[in-house]
């Protein structure tokens, strides 16, 4: 599709980041405004309407994101969530420690970006350390741990997705959406931040409809991406500093977005303001959190948004599994810290 457009300057991976940059660009104006994050929706004190603003943007990115199937415009049948023998253990040990980490630092790391782009200088001090530890376990120190944990495999077979169980993907879809969207409307959420979840949610379809549509090229294929923080962190990181040999890709576009667009976002509505630690002890904390939320992000094959709001709408059986394992890993370890000594200290503001 991409040589369709003539393009005589560009390469398709080339012209990735300018997709990257506009959908993170919206998503990061409407994730600001929202307050879109998933740990506020299992454990925030607002976690109701939290979740009701969660809830209506997977049932739009769902929908979304099937209707594109059904249309032709993408197929996930090759994609690594549909990855025919399940990394079951990988996946379960990196969802439990993302979901740690992600309480640990009060915020997942789509959160956190957000909150960086507004002054918060605890989002970005975790958000570097998350993307160094992202990357050794992608590449480095970390990588063995990761082909270890990955070499536990479950045979699916043809179970690999929602879609080829009784039903199909139409009643699977229905289902799903059905069931979010009669949470959001009994959630207490306000109906306009509502309709802006359903638009962030749509930035779903969009991006495997544009890095698997538009810019699909037989002679330099990339691949087919949309919303996700863990790989692209790790990517606009060694980009940042190794510019010159390390080429932008849709990731470091979709983050440099992001960063734009809630930084605009905060600015015009008055919400942006400095923030920092308020002891070593809380430093630490958030360190440690930054570093699960690392190693977990790359065992779980995404984050809250890469395996959730994004995976899940393929109706992958990892992506499910993902989010599953990161939200009982939230639970149990939001559990513990407020059952434990020192519980009035471990929560202070975002």
């Amino acid at each position: 599709m991409f040589a369709d457009f003539g393009f005589e300057t560009l390469t398709a991976p080339q012209a990735a980041i300018f997709p990257g940059l506009g959908l993170g660009a919206l998503f990061g104006i409407l994730a600001e405004i929202t307050r879109f994050c998933f740990r506020r929706a299992l454990v925030g004190e607002d976690r109701r309407s939290a979740a009701g603003v969660w809830l209506t943007a997977f049932a739009a990115a769902l929908l979304g994101t099937q209707a594109a199937v059904l249309t032709g415009l993408v197929s996930f049948d090759a994609h690594r969530f549909m990855a025919a023998d399940l990394p079951v253990l990988a996946i379960a040990v990196g969802g439990l420690l993302f979901g740690a980490g992600m309480v640990l630092t009060r915020g997942c790391v789509s959160r956190l970006t957000v909150l960086t782009a507004s002054g918060n200088l605890r989002g970005l001090f975790v958000l570097v350390l998350f993307a160094i530890v992202a990357h050794a376990t992608l590449k480095g120190v970390l990588a063995p741990l990761r082909t270890t944990l990955g070499a536990v495999t479950l045979p699916l077979g043809e179970a690999v997705s929602l879609a080829a169980l009784p039903g199909g993907p139409a009643l699977w879809t229905a289902l799903l959406a059905v069931a979010a969207l009669a949470f959001a409307a009994r959630s207490g959420a306000r109906p306009v931040l509502l309709g802006l979840a359903a638009a962030l949610g749509l930035l779903v379809p969009l991006g495997w409809v544009g890095t698997g549509f538009v810019l699909f090229d037989d002679f330099d294929p990339i691949a087919m991406e949309s919303l996700s923080f863990t790989a692209p962190w790790a990517d606009t990181l060694f980009f940042a500093i190794a510019s010159t040999s390390i080429p932008a890709g849709f990731g470091t576009g979709l983050i440099g977005g992001v960063l734009a667009g809630a930084l605009v976002s905060s600015l015009i509505a008055g919400r942006f303001a400095w923030q920092s630690f308020e002891s070593p002890a809380q430093t630490g904390r958030y360190g440690l959190g930054a570093a699960l939320m690392g190693v977990g992000g790359v065992l779980a094959g995404g984050c809250t948004v890469g395996a959730g709001l994004a995976g899940v709408p393929t109706l992958s059986v990892a992506a499910l599994l993902a989010l599953g394992a990161i939200a009982l890993g939230a639970l149990v370890t939001q559990a513990a810290l407020q059952r434990g000594p020192r519980a009035g200290v471990l929560h202070p503001a975002e």
